[in-house]
């Protein structure tokens, strides 16, 4: 069976420190055992025009106004979807993105108390209405996350106040209200190989027409 015959967009939310990299790493050799094509990106910076806008928009020393910012986000998705996300969608490729339309909900929506509404609609047109198929949103307290991180390395949005990472945490939450077939919430307390077990379990029962139980615990036996 191909897994990849329409290919899966796979993203993964949540704040810093609550284990992204670790699950998507853990992913990506999870597919990479069932011989199942991936690739993993970030939002912002997935291409080389990606790129300079992140280091314009996590640069500690560059003041940006909070439109701004948003409109630096949106112009690093629309170039994103352009040039890689959809490309390999349609070649059938699993694609797992680290952040992607809902952390400018939750960042510049929630954190910034920029309109909702507005950024929906900047989304839509950045991403031509493209939106994953499963997100996983990594939750932990905001008290924990602030104290995982390292505090001698932050970036400028690592770098705002703790109320403001509280209103990005529950920009989350209400998003995954909204959006509950999509969002999947996971217990970033938990350790990182249940983390990992629950990520595997929610995909093979959302997509059963593409994961075959026996091919996956057979591939996992050996």
């Amino acid at each position: 069976m191909d897994v990849q015959s329409n290919g899966l967009f796979i993203s993964f939310e949540g704040p810093d420190a609550a284990g992204k990299s670790t699950q998507i790493r853990l992913l990506a050799n999870y597919f990479n055992k069932l011989n199942y094509q991936n690739i993993v990106t970030r939002d912002p910076g997935g291409t080389a025009f990606g790129q300079k806008i992140r280091k314009i928009l996590l640069a500690k020393e560059t003041n940006v106004a909070p439109i701004t910012e948003l409109l630096l986000y949106a112009a690093d998705r629309s170039q994103h979807v352009y040039e890689l996300i959809k490309p390999s969608l349609d070649k059938g490729i699993i694609v797992i993105c680290d952040r992607y339309i809902d952390s400018s909900v939750a960042y510049q929506g929630y954190g910034r108390q920029i309109p909702v509404s507005l950024i929906n609609h900047l989304n839509n047109i950045a991403t031509n209405k493209l939106i994953p198929d499963i997100t996983f949103l990594l939750d932990i307290d905001t008290d924990i996350s602030l104290r995982r991180r390292d505090s001698s390395n932050l970036d400028r949005l690592e770098s705002e106040s703790s109320e403001f990472h509280k209103r990005v945490r529950q920009g989350y939450l209400k998003t995954a209200r909204l959006y509950p077939q999509r969002i999947h919430i996971i217990n970033a307390r938990k350790p990182i190989s249940v983390m990992h077990h629950d990520i595997k379990h929610i995909l093979r029962e959302k997509f059963k027409t593409l994961f075959s139980k026996n091919e996956i615990i057979a591939h996992e036996e050996n």
